[in-house]
């Protein structure tokens, strides 16, 4: 291709890695590893990488003998009007936490085998969408992958094509890289189950693998869009957290039923928007509610009533709104401040958990 390298092999004492641009040297490196009878694990990312990447990785290092990482900002699963420019692009700090890692395991003093980060995949869209990308719009035209109804809930129903975007760049990466494993986080839980059914239901040869959510000290789910945030949205971005343990604590008195534990939550989350709500501008961050859901396990459909046996997964979306009446010198994050941060998460309801007031 005109203008890119086959090619590129970065070097960090011992910590090499081949930096594969185009699916013609990814699949050349693959078959190598095929021949030299090496399993791969493989870590999909946008880039924009922390600690919960850094863990996925890692996983994978344990389980496999390479580990192949493909940094991608994806294009079809953002929508029309969401933050696909201003995605957070930071390949130099990229590197340098990969190269780390990989002096990690080489420095290791354990007995325990690792594998080692072997590949970077970094196609641009026109490697990935060969004939042009689809479109983002909802009744858009292009080659698709669609997984419903599981799609078209929660998150899929405040972002509409975002799994159709997921499940589609998913399917032509595993294509490409065909994997023994992939992994991914369990913070974006309907993401992982998207991409189960789809391993499923197409007969893709990998075995899905998801790692724990990895917090911040206070709790808040590591993000990359979390550096949208800035230190004010930052203080207040905890709430969704604080509210899946408002569920926790009246679940372990002996709630069940969905309205009862659903109005915990948003009680809860009703009473910090209108504290937020009474501070000046210059001090508060505002947020919308975008849902909170109590969901079966094993489905993701929403639950009427909870058992202490199967429990739940407690799941919720808001978005913090640009900061108002910015200060000079103010810490507003990556962007300024002005754009909406939307923010996920979830954790697993069950009994004991809830009694002991553990975060699984």
């Amino acid at each position: 291709m005109s203008g890119r390298t086959m090619q590129k092999i970065l070097s960090y004492g011992q910590s090499s890695f081949v930096i594969a641009e185009t699916v013609q040297r990814l699949r050349q490196v693959r078959r190598e590893a095929l021949l030299a009878r090496r399993t791969i694990g493989f870590v999909p990312t946008m880039g924009a990488l922390h600690e919960g990447h850094i863990a996925l990785i890692r996983q994978a290092a344990k389980e496999n003998d390479q580990v192949y990482v493909s940094i991608y900002v994806n294009p079809t699963q953002f929508g029309v009007n969401e933050d696909l420019k201003s995605y957070p692009r930071t390949w130099p700090e990229d590197e340098v936490k990969l190269k780390q890692i990989n002096t990690e395991i080489k420095n290791d003093s354990s007995k325990m085998k690792w594998g080692n980060v072997s590949t970077i995949f970094m196609p641009n869209t026109e490697e990935i969408y060969p004939s042009g990308p689809p479109s983002s719009e909802v009744d858009g035209q292009g080659s698709f992958v669609t997984i419903t109804p599981l799609s078209s809930k929660l998150e899929g129903a405040s972002r509409p094509v975002f799994f159709r975007g997921v499940a589609t760049v998913c399917m032509k990466l595993l294509n490409i890289v065909q994997p023994e494993r992939v992994y991914f986080g369990q913070k974006d839980i309907q993401q992982t189950f998207v991409v189960k059914r789809m391993v499923k239901d197409f007969h893709l040869d990998t075995e899905v693998r998801v790692g724990p959510t990895v917090r911040e000290a206070d709790g808040l789910a590591m993000s990359s869009r979390n550096a949208y945030l800035g230190k004010r949205r930052r203080r207040v971005a905890i709430v969704l957290l604080n509210s899946f343990e408002e569920i926790q604590q009246v679940f372990a008195k002996g709630a069940r039923n969905r309205r009862y534990l659903y109005n915990a939550a948003m009680e809860y989350l009703s009473s910090i928007q209108k504290q937020q709500l009474a501070l000046p501008k210059n001090q508060r961050a505002l947020f919308d509610i975008d849902y909170v859901s109590i969901a079966d396990p094993n489905t993701m459909d929403e639950l009427d009533e909870v058992t202490p046996e199967a429990g739940a997964i407690l799941s919720g979306a808001i978005k913090m709104l640009p900061i108002e009446d910015i200060q000079e010198g103010e810490d507003t994050g990556y962007g300024g401040g002005t754009g909406t941060v939307r923010l996920i998460d979830n954790i697993r309801l069950d009994l004991l958990s809830a009694k002991v007031g553990y975060i699984p």
